[in-house]
């Protein structure tokens, strides 16, 4: 069964990908009743290594979502993987540059459809030596609070272990544990009608962080840093979990160093 939104590419796509993912992983995947039916949504993950966006998809998928991810626009010129990602319908993300805001238009215009637009809301792979969601871009905020639809965070652990962050080895066998949650949506709806500015944008974006980290701390029965990993401080020091720059629209399907 494919995705009703999801076009002739995606599913002949999804042919391909999804048998290799069956044979070199196995899933745990909970909190699918938080995924909405009927509407458009954004689902926030953390990003760990280039191979999650694949395993946030399959996800996804495989519960009635055909997802539209926001990817670097270098990626749409790479070989193959360009060709998918245009003829899948995912949203590039171009930085620094006089096309930066294209993508939070095309994210709220598939918002806008229905569609659901998922995000890597730390803009890169996590710089937290213990792969803890590190400060996140605001590009999430902005693109909540003006659409207003519903923000699902999702945790994601395993993935690394097919590819480590930044390694160039791909490990399939034996296969890997992966397991994803997602939870209820983040509550923003008291943001809405306040000013969008730097403070509004940083606790929304602290708010989603928050939920993907609680949820990853569930799944590693572990504890995360008291204030994550902040790229911006000598050392890594965190402050809230977001950073102090307004971006666009910024969480990326994959990136590297």
């Amino acid at each position: 069964m494919h995705p009703p939104r999801a076009n002739r590419a995606y599913r002949n796509i999804a042919r391909i990908l999804r048998p290799v993912l069956y044979g070199i992983t196995r899933r745990d995947w909970r909190g699918t009743e938080h995924l909405p039916t009927g509407t458009g949504f954004i689902a926030a993950s953390n990003h760990m290594t280039n191979v999650d966006p694949i395993t946030f998809a399959h996800y996804l998928y495989d519960n009635g979502v055909a997802p539209k991810i926001l990817a670097k626009s270098s990626l749409f010129t790479v070989p193959v993987v360009g060709w998918v990602l245009r003829a899948s319908g995912q949203i590039p993300v171009y930085r620094n540059t006089s096309q930066a805001g294209d993508s939070l238009r095309a994210a709220e215009a598939a918002l806008g459809e229905g569609e659901c637009v998922a995000v890597f809301p730390e803009g890169t792979l996590t710089r937290d030596p213990d792969l803890w969601p590190m400060v996140a871009k605001t590009g999430v905020a902005r693109l909540a609070l003006s659409s207003r639809v519903p923000v699902v965070p999702v945790a994601q652990w395993g993935a690394q272990d097919l590819l480590g962050r930044y390694a160039k080895v791909f490990k399939p066998f034996p296969p890997k544990r992966v397991t994803i949650v997602a939870g209820p949506p983040v509550d923003l709806s008291d943001l809405y009608d306040r000013p969008h500015d730097a403070a509004t944008l940083r606790e929304a974006t602290a708010r989603v962080m928050a939920a993907i980290t609680a949820l990853l701390a569930d799944i590693r029965e572990g504890t995360p840093p008291a204030r994550p990993f902040d790229m911006r401080r000598p050392g890594g020091a965190g402050t809230d979990g977001t950073a102090t720059d307004g971006t666009a629209a910024d969480g990326t399907a994959a990136d590297r160093p």
